[in-house]
């Protein structure tokens, strides 16, 4: 039975009770001859008919109320700013002159502060999601009772009452929190997470004076060092490769510059030769500066998922016009078989780059009157190592070259800085030793790599993989990993 209708089950009690004083005067009465029987019983049968008029009105009353508190729990009978209806009319208001309208404002009054409370808890909400670190509140027993946006994108979506130690398997930053927890100073620490890409963090985990309603007892709080140790560390790279690479033609220019000024002052064949290799010395410094640069800022972004949807049929065909040229000069074919790929994850520039790096190769090392290959395919991990390798549905382009081949035990080396197969051939044709290290930390940028097949007499084929998933297929596959 239902408390509504419970509370009209007792109207005919309370009739009787407060009824009943009345009757035993009646009674009385009766015993003492005072009132004959019909007349005492007809009175009694009067005093209760009153009193049951009277008892209803104040159910009534009683009722209305009782339905308008049922009322305003719901949330659809608030307006959209959290105001309360009136109470409805359920007669003269018989309990109390202001029983209803001091139901009213204390309900008003509840629903004010309620909805004061739901403001500021959305607004801290909305700051820590704001927040560009990743927090995350721990309990006494160091599970995961929250986290904001960053913390979910940087660790996935599932962190809710896990351990710390499942999320971030480092020793120390677990040691930092037992610490705080067991109720010692906040603690600061760095440590490194190895994805697919190694990052640098500084985590502090700071005690919480008095424990937060849902148990939260401490605050742990990530800072990103990994572009801070990546500009450092490209830094001391920049250095010590330009130092080492612009040795050989700075000295050549010296000594090109102390004969012109010495012996073949007035020679002037001498000087026009000179100056002709003191020209291509120079060309070959401004091409080194600017792919050492070029490589330093692909590795400070290397840690980053490009945020765009590239077409790579477009990309590749505008890339191969411009190079049809050089193609020419040398009397190499550019043969493409694309079919219509779908979109990749990536940015445009880098992606033009590899590929530009790749068929120019295949153009320079190339033979005379042969055929540079562009082909590609979407590959499937149960049918291809490479998408195995991926984990997931990729592209392959293939860039497929008629040179002399490269020996196998130099494969495994190519995509290193100044690696060289031949040094001469390579100065020779203008290049810097660094093209395939460009390619190497493109790819993992776009979280794709580089396979490389040749065989010497015959040629080389080198093949880029890409993963072919959206952006938000890329997420949702990130978030699964982490589960």
């Amino acid at each position: 039975m239902s408390r509504k209708a419970q509370l009209w089950r007792y109207l005919p009690l309370a009739t009787l009770a407060l009824s009943a004083p009345a009757g035993l005067v009646l009674l009385l009465f009766l015993i003492i001859g005072l009132l004959p029987w019909t007349w005492a019983l007809l009175g009694f049968l009067a005093v209760l008919l009153g009193t049951g008029v009277l008892l209803r009105q104040h159910f009534r009353h009683l009722h209305g109320l009782y339905d308008y508190l049922e009322s305003i729990r719901q949330p659809s009978h608030r307006s959209a700013r959290g105001i309360l209806p009136r109470p409805p009319s359920a007669g003269a208001d018989i309990l109390s002159p202001h029983l209803d309208a001091a139901i009213y404002h204390t309900a008003s009054e509840r629903e004010r502060q309620k909805q004061e409370l739901q403001e500021v808890t959305a607004n801290s909400q909305a700051i820590l999601s704001a927040l560009p670190d990743p927090l995350l509140m721990l309990d006494r027993t160091r599970r995961i009772l929250g986290a904001n946006e960053a913390a979910l994108k940087l660790l996935g979506s599932d962190l809710a009452k896990r351990d710390l130690l499942s999320v971030v398997r480092h020793p120390s930053l677990v040691a930092a929190a037992d610490a705080v927890i067991a109720g010692e100073a906040e603690q600061e620490v760095d440590f490194q997470l190895h994805d697919d890409i190694e990052r640098h963090f500084s985590a502090r985990v700071v005690p919480l004076q008095t424990p937060a309603s849902d148990g939260t007892i401490a605050i742990v709080a990530l800072h990103d060092l990994t572009a801070a140790y990546r500009a450092e560390r490209m830094r001391a790279d920049f250095v010590a490769n330009a130092s080492h690479e612009l040795r050989t033609p700075l000295s050549s220019l010296i000594g090109f510059i102390e004969t012109l000024r010495g012996p073949a002052r007035d020679d002037s064949e001498a000087r026009e030769s000179f100056l002709t290799i003191m020209q291509d010395q120079t060309s070959r410094m401004i091409r080194l500066v600017e792919d050492l640069l070029s490589l330093s800022r692909i590795e400070m972004r290397e840690h980053s998922l490009p945020a765009s949807e590239i077409a790579l049929n477009p990309l590749l065909e505008k890339l191969l016009q411009t190079l049809d040229f050089r193609a020419r000069d040398k009397n190499i074919r550019l043969k493409v078989e694309l079919p219509d790929l779908p979109p990749v994850v990536g940015d445009a520039d880098e992606l033009t780059q590899v590929f530009q790096n790749l068929v120019d190769n295949a153009i320079k090392y190339g033979r005379p009157d042969s055929e540079v290959k562009i082909s590609g395919a979407i590959v499937q991990p149960d049918s291809d190592a490479g998408a195995r390798r991926l984990g997931r549905s990729g592209l392959a382009i293939h860039v497929i070259d008629q040179g002399e081949g490269i020996s196998r035990q130099h494969l495994t080396r190519l995509t290193e800085r100044f690696y060289r197969v031949d040094n001469a051939r390579s100065r020779e044709l203008g290049g810097t030793g660094l093209g395939l290290a460009i390619v190497k930390h493109i790819l993992n940028r776009h979280r794709g790599f580089l396979k490389v097949d040749s065989e010497v007499g015959r040629g080389s084929t080198f093949t880029v993989y890409l993963p072919a998933e959206t952006r938000a297929e890329q997420e949702s596959l990130k978030d699964r990993q982490s589960d």
